[in-house]
């Protein structure tokens, strides 16, 4: 028998946390993360270019992910809106946070 994992696995979007944003309705959840998806992949193509807006798109999207259950998604937002505003290179960042949204989707 294997043994259980040492921190469970919730996957990249809290479910939990979904269904208490959305009240229970599977039908908003399922809107809800569509626009999420479509969004999430729209800001992180604009990031990798860094405009100088970058700083707000990286809080936008922490917002938005916070905001489904999409935990991972909005560190990586997070730690890249710390790098721009310190002048840190991205680099890292953003790879981590294009692996993030790919997992949530």
């Amino acid at each position: 028998m294997p043994s259980p994992p040492l921190a469970p696995d919730d996957g990249p979007i809290d479910l939990a946390h979904l269904a208490r944003m959305t009240l229970g309705d599977a039908a908003l959840e399922r809107q809800v993360l569509g626009m999420f998806a479509s969004q999430a992949m729209s800001l992180v193509e604009q990031l990798a270019a860094l405009p100088a807006e970058a700083g707000a798109l990286a809080h936008t999207l922490k917002g938005s992910a916070r905001a489904i259950g999409a935990f991972r998604v909005a560190e990586c937002a997070e730690a890249l809106e710390t790098a721009i505003r310190q002048g840190a290179s991205p680099a890292k960042c953003q790879i981590e946070l294009k692996a993030a949204v790919a997992d949530a989707r």
